[in-house]
């Protein structure tokens, strides 16, 4: 008599959910990519690991 129990299947539990860009569709490998869902070349905000804040300033005075 043939097993009615499904087979098991091998399924890795410590892989990690596949993620896409939301503009091109590749699938995403970098951590900062796949957390905004917007590959490198897609993604309009610079990656340099710091952000950047520009500051008025006064001129220099006697120049």
């Amino acid at each position: 008599m043939a097993s009615r129990r499904q087979k098991t299947l091998l399924i890795d539990p410590g892989a990690r959910a596949r993620v896409w860009c939301k503009e091109c569709g590749r699938e995403l490998s970098d951590p900062v990519s796949r957390q905004r869902q917007l590959g490198a070349e897609c993604d309009s905000e610079p990656r340099n690991g710091h952000d950047r804040h520009d500051v008025d300033q006064d001129p220099i005075p006697g120049l």
